[in-house]
């Protein structure tokens, strides 16, 4: 990042002049991903989802910080990691934005229906005390904050799901 930053800071100072300044920054691009120094150190990525293979050079992009777009919730045959619209992954860093409790996730289960809002209130994230409403069911996820519960069999977009307050809490911290 730093090499990156000087090799910037170089090109900057030399490139100032309005007429060519198109030209002089596809020759500050072209210049930084040719630099052998660049090219030789991939960067290692923090989380520990899958590793990502780059398309270009050596260089890995780093999960660390970033957040599902759009983010999917998905059964337990869904995979889990960072979503997006062509990795359509489910997001497993849930939180919630209106009792700003973390989304606890449970596979291959469901809600009973007779749960409500005081049981997850006094309950949550306390497995013993979630088991006596859960139900097995394979492929499905069971999702629950402190204020909110899902039970979801495949992969969706948790825009139609317009009462929940959830929110991807970043990846790889």
């Amino acid at each position: 990042k730093i090499r990156v930053l000087q090799l910037i800071s170089q090109s900057a100072k030399v490139s100032v002049s309005a007429d060519s300044s198109e030209e002089d920054l596809d020759n500050i691009i072209d210049e930084i991903c040719n630099d052998s120094s660049f090219t030789k150190t991939p960067l290692k990525l923090k989380s520990n989802s899958a590793s990502l293979t780059p398309e270009r050079n050596s260089v890995a992009v780093q999960a660390h910080g970033k957040k599902c777009c759009p983010v999917y919730l998905g059964g337990s045959l869904s995979p889990s990691g960072i979503g997006t619209n062509i990795s359509k992954r489910t997001c497993d860093q849930l939180r919630c934005t209106a009792c700003d409790f973390r989304v606890s996730l449970f596979n291959d289960y469901i809600w009973d229906q007779s749960c409500d809002y005081l049981f997850f209130r006094n309950n949550m994230p306390e497995l013993s005390k979630l088991r006596a409403k859960m139900i097995k069911k394979k492929g499905a996820r069971a999702y629950a904050c402190q204020c909110s519960w899902r039970s979801i069999d495949e992969l969706t977009d948790l825009q139609t799901e317009q009462q929940l307050r959830w929110v991807c809490g970043k990846h790889g911290e």
